[in-house]
């Protein structure tokens, strides 16, 4: 296996260090526009893993927002899997990149949506996914793979949906993702800042957007944004969380290879963010459409969200300054498989910390990358295998969490994850 890492920012960088510590793969080429960040995560490879192994780790730089370009390095460096670590409004180029080159594909959040219909019935509007989708042939007449959503919400969410509905539920009334953390960012002072730890691009595109929820006699709709606030009890020490209505894969995935009667995603953001992300809606900071504005070299024109992106820290720099932990995982209800109602929290957490001493990555960044490297470690194997465009919930998903919690020193990659048993 082959890989072409497409991004070196927080996530990708973190994807590479994983893989750093497995041999399922020859080689990693890691780009990225910026080559210089390419060639950071290269060279932190092989100062904390000697020559040997940072030599299967290759920089170099690449276009994500020009096919021919994901195409043309795919090519050159002979690569089988194109792993997509930058933001979604690059998933169409990188897709057709891939497709272009004979490259299997995986990615960690799928092609945008537009702005919904008022009416949740009409067939207008374009949904998470419906442009990978809609390609599913091309990619089925070429034989080879596009595994879309395989990040950890989605990717792991939906691994706990197969799991759920072919172990512990005989009837599945709602499978609702659940994402909620603690942690608390500071400044060199210790005063807690604003930063968020993940992509404001990809934060507000989910936050802003009108929520997705799917009901098997009615289909996808959609509702306000920030709908049905909820306290949720998030485990290991996280406790209650607010979380709300937010847009996102799951709803778009899960219903297509797993029997449920409903299907939401909620997450925990908090009364301050929430208002944040409103009032950079009432600016219009959260437009991705370019104007034109004054610079020190004249006219230019910048699309506001891009602004509002670059003046907050870098999401990969956060660890140093981060504490708390970060809850990704999947509530179930339903019958279960004696035939009685039953009430599961599947989960993963993740601690700052640990994952700051283990692999400089901070927490949120280091588990969306977790579920990718060993979703391409199970291909490797000929575990899990597929042509066309396929979810995460096509695949059984016993050979997944099993490499993901077995010990490290019997091959796997040691990760814990919970099941809950909660009351009705």
């Amino acid at each position: 296996m082959k890989i072409l890492l497409v991004g070196a920012g927080g996530v990708g960088d973190s994807i590479a260090k994983i893989a750093a510590r497995r041999a399922f793969y020859d080689t990693v080429v890691v780009t990225d526009y910026d080559l210089a960040r390419a060639e950071r995560t290269v060279a932190w490879i092989t100062a904390r893993h000697g020559a040997e192994i940072g030599g299967k780790f290759l920089a170099d730089r690449i276009d994500a927002s020009n096919a021919d370009s994901v195409a043309e390095v795919a090519r050159r460096h002979g690569v089988t899997h194109v792993m997509n670590a930058v933001e979604p409004k690059f998933v169409p180029t990188i897709f057709a990149g891939a497709l272009a080159a004979g490259a299997n594909y995986l990615d960690m959040a799928m092609s945008l949506s537009e702005p919904h219909p008022t009416d949740p019935h009409s067939e207008t509007g374009i949904k998470l996914g419906d442009d990978q989708f809609a390609q599913a042939a091309d990619w089925e007449k070429a034989g080879i793979l596009a595994l879309v959503g395989m990040g950890v919400e989605p990717g792991l969410s939906d691994v706990f949906a197969r799991y759920a509905a072919d172990h512990l539920f005989s009837e599945i009334d709602e499978l609702g993702t659940r994402d909620g953390a603690n942690l608390v960012v500071r400044d060199d002072d210790g005063n807690e800042i604003f930063a968020p730890s993940f992509s404001i691009w990809t934060t507000i595109e989910e936050c802003l957007n009108p929520p997705v929820i799917w009901e098997k006699d009615r289909g996808w709709f959609t509702t306000p944004p920030f709908s049905e606030p909820e306290i949720f009890d998030f485990p290991d020490g996280i406790g209650p969380v607010e979380c709300v209505n937010v847009e996102h894969e799951e709803v778009l995935l899960m219903p297509r290879w797993v029997d449920a009667k409903r299907v939401t995603f909620k997450y925990g953001l908090g009364n301050e963010f929430i208002g944040i992300l409103k009032t950079l809606h009432q600016l219009g900071l959260d437009k991705t459409a370019p104007v034109r504005v004054r610079s020190a070299n004249g006219p230019v024109e910048v699309a506001p969200r891009d602004v509002v992106a670059a003046g907050l820290p870098d999401p990969a720099t956060l660890g140093p300054r981060m504490t708390g932990k970060t809850c990704a995982g999947l509530w179930v209800t339903g019958t279960g498989v004696d035939g009685y109602p039953r009430d599961v929290y599947l989960y993963h957490v993740a601690d700052n910390e640990w994952t700051m001493a283990e692999y400089e990555s901070q927490c949120v960044v280091w588990q969306t990358a977790l579920n990718p490297v060993i979703a391409l470690e199970l291909l490797a194997l000929g575990l899990w295998t597929g042509t066309g465009v396929l979810g995460p919930e096509a695949f059984d998903a016993l050979p997944f969490l099993e490499l993901m919690a077995m010990p490290i020193d019997e091959g796997g990659y040691g990760q814990e994850w919970g099941l809950e048993d909660r009351a009705v």
